[in-house]
């Protein structure tokens, strides 16, 4: 490792471990991945032509905007997940604000801690499979802040809906990045992933719900009216039309992207559209209704978290650094020798690093270094099916390393040290207990073969 990339990896560090001190050093999480992205290609710059390949047979300015192609595109990777994240926020802020979740809240209305926890848990994971992890945990938060007055309960809570969605988006094709990109690429399919991976992900999730039950006692205190009093402007007939429309828009998401092969983003962009201009239709006879100017979409978007945005730009574009110096993938080389070519400790070790950094650059990287598709590698070959559920569960142990993650993080303001000490060792052993039962459902699977 060159001193420059030994330098971009220190900064990386310092930055990351910033991330996880905001409770100790008060300084917003945003500014600290900024910061960290800024420096990194700074140095990058410092000698591109150590990273460029061909950048030897290249004059100045054929090696400029070959650099300036190389961060456009990952600026315009992240830009694709910023542009989700922002459409699918401002949906489900859209669908709240105008009382759509309220039947939702009255169908899953129980005192009972446990029975509320479980019917989070549970809904998320389906959900999740249905959507994906990210937007499955903003809709979730939303319904909860109509149930939980508490906040350390509500804290609990939302750290459930980030393990059940990780877990929940693992079995599906469609319910993580990740696995979009190994489905995409021919290396899983439906069909498998959700036959083998399916038991598993829910165990990362039982198992972790089970023993945070115990610490769960009493009744719950619901939020004060005014928190979650129905929207008056519309019927409820309206407030039905605005849920379905912007739930069922993100249902469709998929979809739409299966008919037309566009990103996600332009698909939420679509359904934010369509939400939008339904509003203002049920909005144009309401000027005159008090409140309800503040619940009109432009007023909505005013209201969206630019920091936890700002954040995923840092973050993403931080570790698209480290990509392009090569570091994920001597990571990934490094692991592979270390580990005598056990597919178990791999992705078992991806999955704690996914944890850290951001798992689409990891599994990206293991897509690039394994490129004799046979055997544990064939399509829906074991390496493949555990990288999908590593890579989508081992982003539950840290509250950083997942997109569900991030965004609960910004909802909630869920510190990292919070996160840490009651939640991460549950979703540790959640995350075990689903790979030894992957281990024996595929060793029953062999034994039933032969």
């Amino acid at each position: 490792m060159s001193t420059l990339t030994l330098a971009i990896v220190v900064v990386f560090i310092i930055g990351y471990a910033g991330i996880a001190l905001e409770s100790v050093t008060r300084v917003n999480k945003a500014a600290v991945a900024l910061f960290m992205f800024v420096v990194c290609w700074s140095l990058y710059m410092i000698a591109p032509e150590a990273y460029v390949p061909g950048a030897s047979g290249m004059d100045s300015t054929t090696l400029l905007a070959t650099i300036n192609g190389i961060i456009e595109k990952h600026l315009g990777s992240t830009a694709t997940t910023l542009f989700f994240l922002m459409g699918a926020m401002t949906i489900v802020e859209i669908v709240d604000q105008n009382g759509g979740f309220n039947f939702v809240r009255t169908a899953l209305k129980t005192k009972s801690k446990r029975k509320l926890m479980w019917r989070i848990v549970f809904l998320t994971f389906i959900l999740s499979a249905i959507l994906d992890n990210m937007t499955s945990s903003i809709v979730m938060v939303m319904v909860l802040r109509k149930l939980v007055a508490d906040r350390h309960d509500r804290l609990t809570f939302a750290s459930l809906v980030i393990i059940a969605a990780n877990s929940g988006g693992a079995f599906s094709p469609i319910g993580d990045v990740t696995t979009i990109m190994l489905w995409n690429k021919g290396l899983i399919t439906s069909q498998g992933v959700i036959t083998e991976i399916f038991i598993p992900s829910l165990v990362s999730v039982v198992i972790p719900a089970l023993i945070l039950e115990f610490t769960l006692k009493g009744n719950l205190t619901a939020p004060d009216d005014a928190v979650v009093a129905e929207a008056q402007d519309f019927s409820s007939l309206q407030r039905k039309i605005i849920f379905f429309i912007g739930v069922g828009g993100l249902c469709f998401v998929p979809i739409f992207r299966y008919i037309t092969n566009l990103p996600p983003f332009i698909g939420i962009l679509l359904v934010l559209s369509v939400l939008w201009i339904v509003i203002e239709v049920f909005y144009r006879n309401l000027h005159s209704v008090k409140g309800g100017m503040s619940r009109r979409v432009s007023n909505v978007l005013r209201k969206i978290d630019m920091s936890t945005i700002l954040f995923f730009l840092g973050i993403l574009m931080a570790v698209s650094c480290l990509e392009e110096v090569g570091v994920l993938e001597a990571a990934g080389k490094w692991l592979n020798q270390v580990s005598g070519g056990n597919h178990y400790i791999v992705t078992g070790a991806i999955g704690i690093i996914s944890s850290i950094v951001d798992n689409v650059p990891l599994v990206a990287g293991c897509m690039g270094m394994y490129t004799n598709l046979v055997g544990d590698f064939a399509c829906d070959g074991l390496f493949w099916q555990l990288l999908a559920y590593c890579a989508g569960v081992g982003g539950s142990i840290l509250i950083i390393g997942s997109a569900a993650g991030v965004v609960v993080m910004g909802l909630e303001k869920i510190s990292f040290g919070w996160y840490m000490k009651h939640i991460s060792w549950l979703a540790l052993i959640g995350y075990f207990a689903g790979m030894l039962c992957y281990f024996a459902i595929n060793t029953m699977l062999r034994g039933y073969q032969l």
